[in-house]
């Protein structure tokens, strides 16, 4: 918690993690209410107990009433229709985001002319699960929450953003959006990728080759089991950094059918993926410390402690 007061907040599609949202910020005290276009969707959240509708005009004039901040969580190709919806009943409102992809998502808000008030967000947390169903108020407990830090980010909307995901249970990593992209592309992107091609090689293996699987498979093809729609929706909007990405591992993987071939090993390969795992395992995130939203330069510095591997616990 921050001790602050707390904003309002609407969310504006409440899947897995506009929902978990909606749940967190309702657990940590906000006034917060929501809008998803399936009305069974809907119903489902209101039997839990949460104020959520399919009339958007009403979630967001009343969003503009109470001044709200509003987290925009449909996927990407919904996001230009509730972008006009926002800039028609709510546009002075701060608005942020919970879309895997940063730099596109940007770009679609400064085009509907909401610039002003945003700030790009990208909570690390998930699940192959989705919808309402699937939303938990604890699924950001000590999760990396990306905040953008573009040029052009306001000091005041990027502070109640910020105040919002540690309230929500998250450390912020503040980040300017093409590298987030960049990163998110390798850590989060490909995997998807590599789990859909791993679950077609087990399968062309027949019965006998899913009869005799494990642990190493069922960990590798967990994100295959997500919903194809939502894996091309995370994706696609990221498709040059992706697309580079793939391009380094089938340089790795290539190189390690080389060695296999010509001399029966993959020593290489499994020394530097065994290096670059104990890299992960060791990582250590470290505090952000002295630097106040607003101050000069605020937004390079902190771009660069996140840059670092900082991230924000409090604002306080």
């Amino acid at each position: 918690m921050t001790g602050h007061p707390k904003a309002a907040v609407c969310v504006l599609g409440t899947g897995l993690i506009g929902g978990s949202v909606l749940r967190a910020a309702a657990a940590a005290g906000y006034e917060a209410w929501g809008y998803n276009r399936s009305a069974a969707g809907s119903k489902s959240a209101r039997a839990d107990g949460f104020d959520v509708t399919s009339d958007v005009e009403a979630v967001l004039r009343r969003a503009a009433e109470r001044d709200a901040i509003i987290v925009i969580g449909v996927p990407m190709p919904a996001l230009d229709t509730v972008l006009s919806d926002v800039k028609s009943f709510a546009p002075d409102c701060v608005l942020t985001d919970v879309v895997s992809v940063k730099a596109p998502v940007a770009e679609a808000v400064h085009r509907h002319e909401l610039g002003a008030h945003f700030v790009g967000g990208h909570p690390m947390a998930g699940t192959s699960e989705s919808g309402w169903a699937a939303s938990a108020p604890d699924l950001f407990e000590d999760a990396a929450w990306a905040l953008s830090v573009d040029a052009g980010v306001r000091a005041e909307p990027w502070t109640r953003v910020a105040r919002l995901a540690l309230d929500c249970g998250a450390v912020v990593v503040p980040v300017l959006s093409d590298e987030h992209d960049r990163a998110v592309a390798r850590i989060s992107h490909l995997p998807h990728v590599l789990a859909e091609a791993l679950a077609i090689q087990g399968a062309a293996g027949g019965n006998l080759a899913l009869g005799l699987a494990a642990g190493s498979f069922r960990d590798g093809t967990r994100v295959a089991a997500t919903a194809p729609e939502l894996v091309r929706a995370i994706c696609e909007p990221n498709a040059a950094a992706l697309l580079e990405v793939l391009q380094d591992t089938l340089r790795v993987l290539g190189a390690a059918r080389d060695t296999l071939r010509d001399s029966g090993d993959i020593a290489d390969l499994t020394a530097a993926g065994h290096s670059a795992r104990v890299d992960y395992d060791d990582n250590q995130r470290w505090a952000i410390t002295g630097i106040r939203p607003g101050d000069h330069d605020w937004l390079d510095q902190l771009a660069d402690a996140g840059r670092r591997g900082g991230v924000l616990k409090t604002l306080d």
